[in-house]
């Protein structure tokens, strides 16, 4: 009778080279140490003492001289009782209105009216803003005759990135003199009122705007202008 052996089954030791493991953190380590950026050195600002309310003052008269702020109002229509978009008024004043000249019946506020009597542009107020921002303006155009010349370069492309680039710089310059100009809207004003003023900024490349709430002092400075132009 034939005995019966167990299979006997071999066995392999199981070992993991880590040899690929230990070049593979090599370069993570590498990597990160390129990509990383390293502590800068910090500086101690030291405020020095100044005069603050002093500056304050200076500050504030600087930015009143350079105020201007243009009220938008419109038309009603009598027949629709909407805002005529064609038709309308405009007021402005420079600086801080004043306040103290209103129970005398007087203000620093003038008024425009601008639709299709006056051409349906803003030419009174393309003037005042022009004026008031001359040293720009001026800038501007010797700079954009340079442009129409190809003077930057002869590529188009680069001639016009150019061009804007310096017009940027020159409507941002501090140093020369720029309004600061505030648009308000009365309820009776349209959308396309507004958006011919904002267009008005960009035509006289007045970088310094904003657009604000009309309060309780405008609104009797313009019903003072109006009573005072409807009595001439």
């Amino acid at each position: 009778m034939a005995i019966k052996t167990k299979s006997r089954q071999k066995k392999f030791d199981t070992r993991i080279d880590f040899t690929p493991m230990v070049d593979m953190n090599m370069l993570l380590i590498t990597f990160f140490m390129l990509c990383t950026t390293m502590i800068k050195s910090q500086t101690l600002q030291i405020a020095l003492p100044t005069n603050e309310k002093v500056e304050k003052e200076q500050q504030n008269k600087v930015k009143q001289s350079e105020a201007v702020t243009i009220i938008i109002d419109g038309k009603i229509d009598e027949k629709t009782g909407l805002s005529n978009p064609e038709d309308g008024m405009l007021f402005y004043y420079d600086g801080m209105p004043e306040t103290d000249k209103l129970a005398q019946g007087e203000s620093n506020m003038k008024q425009i009216e601008f639709g299709a009597k006056t051409g349906g542009a803003y030419p009174a107020i393309r003037e005042i803003l022009q004026e008031r921002n001359k040293e720009v303006v001026l800038k501007i155009a010797d700079l954009k005759k340079e442009w129409k010349e190809m003077k930057f370069s002869k590529n188009e492309e680069v001639n016009d990135s150019i061009y804007q680039e310096k017009a940027k710089k020159i409507r941002n310059d501090s140093t020369l003199k720029r309004p600061v100009v505030i648009i308000k809207a009365t309820p009776n004003a349209s959308y396309a009122h507004v958006v011919s003023v904002l267009d008005e900024m960009q035509i006289n490349n007045i970088s310094r705007y904003q657009i604000d709430r009309i309060n309780e002092v405008d609104s009797a400075m313009m019903i003072m202008v109006q009573a005072k132009n409807l009595k001439k």
